[in-house]
């Protein structure tokens, strides 16, 4: 008896939704050890030009690959899901989409708590782009911080999103996580 994963023909996500998921991943965890963080004196300061330049301009490219995934998405229905629980299900889908809010959220309250603050944005290869918005510190500085608390939460659910592919895969033996992945069916 064999494992039902492995020879098994396994639905696919089409490669552009591929594309999307594994570079947006990618992506993030690069914007996350790269981020400055800290005060803003700490984010702000010449040191951090080129960090903070190179987060924020991973940040946008997260927001659009974001916008373009769920518009693909849109379009192009994912794949038909394995059998499972109805609570799994559920979680799932909550989960995917608590991602993709947390993928337009963290990228916009930065730019709105920059702005806010009276910084332009900093596009590495394009330059500064400067705030539209009339300064509000104490809004700029609070959105700043719910910026960190929402690349955390991102971090934590992105980290459990892949335990529960991992957990599908091991486990459950389905198609879950081969689905994401590029490849040839048996």
């Amino acid at each position: 008896m064999h494992a039902p994963h492995l020879f098994a023909i396994v639905e696919r996500y089409s490669a552009p939704a591929q594309l999307f998921h594994w570079l947006t991943a990618l992506l993030v965890i690069v914007a996350y050890i790269v981020s400055p963080g800290g005060s803003e004196t700490r984010i702000y300061a010449q040191a951090n030009d080129f960090t903070r330049g190179l987060h924020e301009s991973i940040g946008i490219s997260v927001f659009t690959l974001t916008l373009l995934r769920v518009s693909w998405r849109a379009l192009v229905s994912p794949p038909k899901s394995p059998k499972m629980p109805t609570w799994i299900e559920m979680g799932a889908q909550l989960g995917h989409w608590t991602i993709y809010a947390l993928l337009v959220l963290a990228p916009l309250t930065a730019i709105l708590g920059a702005w806010l603050e009276g910084h332009p944005l900093t596009l590495l290869g394009l330059g500064n782009i400067p705030s539209p918005l009339l300064p509000s510190r104490t809004l700029g500085l609070w959105l700043a911080d719910l910026h960190g608390w929402l690349g955390n939460a991102l971090i934590w659910l992105a980290g459990f999103h892949a335990a529960a592919a991992l957990y599908h895969h091991f486990w459950r033996r389905d198609s879950i996580l081969l689905s994401m992945f590029p490849g040839r069916d048996a």
